[in-house]
């Protein structure tokens, strides 16, 4: 029973992760998603788009990191990619997250789970690399949808963009990043 309470802690405890709002809206844009949300839409974009992956992935263990990934911000909040957070601070808060949230599991799960967080946020191995495009796609489409949604609130420009969002696309998914592209110069040329 040990076993079981302390996954059931786990799984109980990831629920708060449906409180944690993000600078996203819906595509409806009715309201901000929330980040658990997220996790699972940025899932089911890895396993309709993989085949898009620069290089083969292990879509099981890309959807893995990506229903992680982002559990830390129960303790450390979102860091809106266009809001200006300080790296190094969050980095702390995300760390002391993985500390508490992981340990909650018993230690075969709580190394496992922590070892994908960890291989995510490197962003090394090809399934890494491959959920780190996918997760910076599922927000451009949000903003494309709603008119530019974050874009507009934080000013953002085709060189940030470019930079903070284009440039990690690239990395694993260029063809995605190449048809998000087209889109997102046609709003450019419209709304600046």
């Amino acid at each position: 029973m040990d076993r079981i309470s302390a996954q059931l802690a786990f799984l109980t405890e990831a629920d708060r992760l449906k409180s944690v709002n993000r600078a996203t809206t819906l595509c409806d844009a009715s309201r901000r998603e929330n980040s658990a949300e997220h996790s699972w839409h940025i899932a089911l974009y890895a396993l309709t788009m993989a085949e898009h992956a620069i290089r083969p992935v292990n879509v099981g263990r890309v959807i893995q990191m990506l229903l992680l990934h982002d559990i830390v911000e129960i303790d450390a909040g979102d860091a809106p990619i266009h809001g200006a957070p300080d790296p190094e601070a969050q980095a702390a808060l995300e760390q002391a997250a993985a500390d508490r949230l992981f340990g909650l599991l018993p230690p075969d799960q709580r190394d496992t789970y922590r070892a994908l967080w960890e291989e995510f946020e490197a962003a090394e191995t090809d399934d890494a690399i491959f959920a780190k495009s996918i997760d910076r796609v599922q927000p451009v489409i949000a903003n494309l949808e709603t008119g530019g949604g974050s874009w507009i609130e934080y000013s953002v420009t085709t060189a940030q963009l470019e930079t903070r969002v284009g440039s990690k696309v690239k990395r694993g998914a260029p063809a995605i990043w190449e048809a998000l592209k087209l889109r997102i110069d046609r709003w450019f040329e419209a709304n600046t």
